[in-house]
């Protein structure tokens, strides 16, 4: 049995007493071990939610890391300061800085850790393709081929030779589940867009994919980029997956998907967990 817990995101499930905020934290649960899938925006919201959950950060034996973001990466010294065991996962280009453009000034909004004091304190494993983490969990690798549109914000930047350029988002990954019946795509913010990491995940698994979990950073597009993402979404699956959506895939996509896809879509707040054989 697989169990995947939503520990952070912009919503909870009320009256149990869970915190919410800008970010995205997913505790999966397998017979192989146990992960967590981004660590959210802070430190408190995560240790008071795992707590909540009855949750342990000292049980975690991997942490993969979806992108530099703060929203993905801020909560991580509260797994580190518990365990000194773990296994870091992500892409190589997630220490490059990122900044956001606010209020006329470039803002950091990368990981605070850099790569050598990580290195110092668990175990690196940064790699562009994708790798098995555990059993039957696998990273996406760095989504290669963006021919669709990607998810992208107006003000992100990185500074490369004395320029501000928009972020490439080459960082961004997402996480493949085997499960009996299929495949599960775990999305963190989905940057390289849903339907290029849809694409890479048919271009290296067999497997049909059953489920998509997470944020797909859908909220600024606007009505004829959804209209054109969902019937390419319908020319892609004969049986559309079961839809999980949260962090910043924005309620007009959720709206969206719930017309198209009847039945097939719900909110995954704060508490949530999900069950696949």
């Amino acid at each position: 049995m697989n169990r995947i817990t939503c520990v952070v995101n912009n919503t909870v499930i009320p009256d149990k007493g869970l915190k919410g905020e800008h970010g995205l934290a997913l505790w999966i649960d397998t017979p192989h071990g146990y992960v967590l899938y981004d660590t959210g925006q802070s430190r408190s919201v995560l240790t008071h939610n795992l707590k909540k959950l009855g949750l342990d950060a000292a049980d975690i034996d991997k942490i993969v890391l979806s992108h530099a973001h703060y929203d993905h990466t801020g909560g991580l010294e509260a797994v580190l300061s518990k365990n000194d065991r773990v296994t870091l996962y992500a892409h190589a280009d997630i220490f490059t800085p990122r900044y956001a453009f606010r209020r006329g000034t470039y803002e950091s909004i990368g990981i605070k850790a850099d790569r050598d004091s990580l290195a110092g304190r668990v175990e690196l494993n940064l790699s562009s393709l994708p790798v098995e983490i555990i059993p039957g969990l696998w990273t996406s690798g760095e989504i290669f081929e963006r021919g669709e549109v990607e998810g992208r914000s107006n003000h992100h930047f990185i500074h490369v030779d004395d320029e501000w350029q928009p972020d490439p988002y080459r960082d961004d990954l997402s996480l493949i589940l085997k499960v009996t019946k299929g495949l599960v795509l775990i999305c963190g913010c989905c940057h390289a867009g849903l339907l290029n990491t849809i694409l890479q995940v048919r271009r290296n698994f067999d497997e049909p994919i059953i489920a998509i979990i997470g944020g797909t950073h859908l909220g600024s597009m606007d009505g004829d980029t959804m209209a054109h993402i969902i019937d390419v979404l319908k020319g892609l699956f004969e049986e559309q997956p079961d839809y999980y959506l949260n962090h910043c895939s924005g309620e007009n996509a959720v709206k969206v998907f719930r017309e198209a896809f009847s039945g097939r879509v719900e909110n995954f707040a704060v508490g949530a967990e999900l069950t696949f054989d």
